[in-house]
């Protein structure tokens, strides 16, 4: 818990409880949680802690570069504790696992457009949508095409 403590200190952030809990159920993720799914995450950690002070929470671990919110395109916000480089993610179309994907080619931002309309480009954000091997299994038609 002390390295945590320590990482938000560091981000000039207080320690209070329910950020390290968010930012520890954030680092033990894999699977790019909800506000839904950290709350309840958090809650079952012992620390008790709402909706709103969940999304407040995200929100100032995001301004401090410790998290990174994620608006794919039909679904719900979603949060991450990999920041820092310009990864990408694959989302499954039936059941929404979002996994990371490390960038496409190259360094940041990834690609090059073919016009950069004067831009300075400090990042790409890629989405691969699919199906996921669970839903593959019992989806053996394929509905992700």
């Amino acid at each position: 818990m002390e390295e945590i403590e320590d990482r938000l200190r560091a981000a000039g952030l207080r320690a209070t409880a329910p950020r390290v809990a968010v930012l520890r159920a954030l680092e033990a993720a894999h699977d790019h949680p909800r506000i839904d799914q950290l709350v309840e995450r958090v809650r079952a950690s012992g620390v008790p802690i709402s909706v709103q002070a969940s999304y407040d929470v995200c929100e100032a671990l995001g301004r401090a570069g410790l998290a990174r919110r994620i608006a794919l395109a039909g679904g719900p916000v979603r949060f991450e504790s990999r920041t820092g480089d310009n990864h990408h993610h694959m989302v499954c179309r039936s059941c929404g696992l979002t996994v990371d994907v490390d960038c496409a080619v190259g360094e940041a931002p990834c690609l090059d457009p073919a016009d950069l309309h004067g831009f300075r480009l400090g990042e790409a954000e890629v989405t691969y949508w699919g199906e996921c091997p669970d839903c593959q299994a019992s989806n053996p038609r394929g509905a992700a095409a």
